[in-house]
């Protein structure tokens, strides 16, 4: 399987991203490089920014990919709103779209920290393919492989790992932020469910082949009649509507859709019935440390785009960037992107590691969309004239920061959560 994924790819591709599996034994005990004791005696731990090799291999791969086989793309997918399916093709050829699916079902065997990477790398230079990135790690790939059973790994994560878009369904038209006052309802009829409702701002709609939808078969028990199911694309009464115009991410499809008397069997259901809000806590949670890692590379992105503008424009006979304002604008952003970069990390370190990680999440999807939010804007102001003009791609990276404050829970919510979480640290 490894071998035909990697076929079409550069020989140097080939050797710096696909063999994980050689690896995986050595490295996986590597989760950072040990760093030299500073004084005899003294147990030094590694800065937080420390990679293992696993993880830088595929940072380093990642960016290359992106410059090569993404950048020449940018343009013209947000100019017409749609993802190149050239594009689509290479992230399944380079193994980002099954980054921690187990390599038995062809997905790459990496980490959840090394997806962070990805999505970060990837928005760097367009946020729109790492959001299509994002959803599949951190959402459908990793509810189908904690919940799936053998039937259902068998049938979806292979083909999850190399051809197939997964979409979530959660939010309606009367339930964004109140996410769990959704209205689709599936009735039980013998061994088979009927679906009937909709939902609004469902990512990757458009090219998804299998949808996981948040469905109440039980409106008398509230939030916890709240089940998934695995819709197919192709099931009668399925309807995919035309896609919003957005005002960024526009190459990163966003479809309301429709489900009338859509008939789904009791082998569909995704985990255990009623426990649909669990499920969708669960992977919120860690989808918001996607988002911010997201934003991140957003952020980084742009910010590269305009230092080298700043540094050959000149003015009153020295360069832009010599003027003290503007080199205590740069270096403000430049800490804020930092920090953004760290609260991304600790999240995703102590995700991974199996400990309590909301309160970091959120703070992290919180203050990498402020940061985003201020980077683009002062680049847009730093570049001048051609800052807003389409030209130079800052503009784009200025749209495309805004649904950071919005999706995947609202600014408002996390700090709500955020206050939450300390008001119970002092309760001690």
């Amino acid at each position: 399987m490894a071998a035909q994924l990697v076929r079409t790819l550069p020989q140097c591709c080939r050797q710096i991203l696909r063999p994980w599996n050689t690896w995986q034994a050595g490295l996986r005990s590597l989760s950072t490089t040990p760093v030299p004791a500073e004084a005899a005696g003294v147990v030094s731990s590694p800065p937080l920014q420390t990679y293992s090799e696993e993880e830088t291999m595929m940072r380093e791969a990642v960016k290359k990919y992106a410059q090569e086989r993404i950048a020449p793309f940018v343009s013209k997918m947000d100019e017409n709103s749609a993802m190149d399916k050239e594009v689509i093709q290479s992230l399944f050829e380079q193994g980002l779209m099954g980054v921690e699916i187990d390599p038995d079902y062809g997905g790459t065997g990496s980490t959840f920290f090394s997806s962070i990477l990805v999505i970060e790398e990837l928005a760097k230079v367009d946020p729109s393919v790492a959001v299509l990135c994002d959803i599949q790690n951190t959402l459908i790939n990793t509810l189908f492989s904690k919940l799936g059973t053998p039937a259902q790994k068998d049938q979806y994560l292979s083909r999850l790992s190399t051809d197939m878009i997964g979409s979530f369904c959660l939010s309606e038209a009367e339930s964004g932020s109140d996410a769990f006052s959704l209205k689709t309802r599936a009735d039980k009829h013998n061994d088979y469910y009927i679906i009937n409702g909709s939902k609004m701002w469902i990512s990757n709609a458009e090219h998804a082949g299998v949808f996981l939808v948040m469905a109440n078969v039980d409106a008398s028990a509230g939030y916890k009649g709240i089940t998934c199911f695995i819709v197919d694309r192709d099931t009668e009464g399925l309807e995919i509507c035309k896609k919003e115009n957005k005002l960024g991410l526009r190459a990163s499809s966003t479809c309301p859709l429709n489900f009338d008397n859509v008939k789904v069997p009791e082998k569909n259901i995704l985990g255990l019935v009623g426990h649909g809000y669990k499920y969708a806590i669960g992977m919120l949670n860690e989808g918001r440390i996607g988002i911010a890692a997201q934003m991140l590379g957003l952020a980084q992105g742009c910010f590269d785009h305009t230092i080298p503008y700043t540094r050959q424009r000149v003015q009153f006979g020295k360069r832009i960037f010599d003027f003290q304002g503007m080199q205590h604008q740069v270096s403000n952003v430049a800490t804020q992107i930092e920090a953004a970069r760290l609260l991304t990390y600790n999240a995703a370190r102590l995700k991974e590691s199996g400990r309590p990680f909301i309160k970091e999440a959120c703070m992290a999807k919180y203050f990498t969309a402020e940061v985003a939010t201020l980077t683009t804007s002062k680049c847009i102001e730093w570049m001048g004239g051609v800052g807003f003009t389409k030209d130079y791609p800052i503009e784009k990276y200025y749209r495309d920061c805004k649904i950071g404050t919005i999706y995947e829970g609202t600014s408002n919510v996390q700090l709500s959560t955020i206050a939450k979480y300390i008001d119970k640290e002092f309760d001690h």
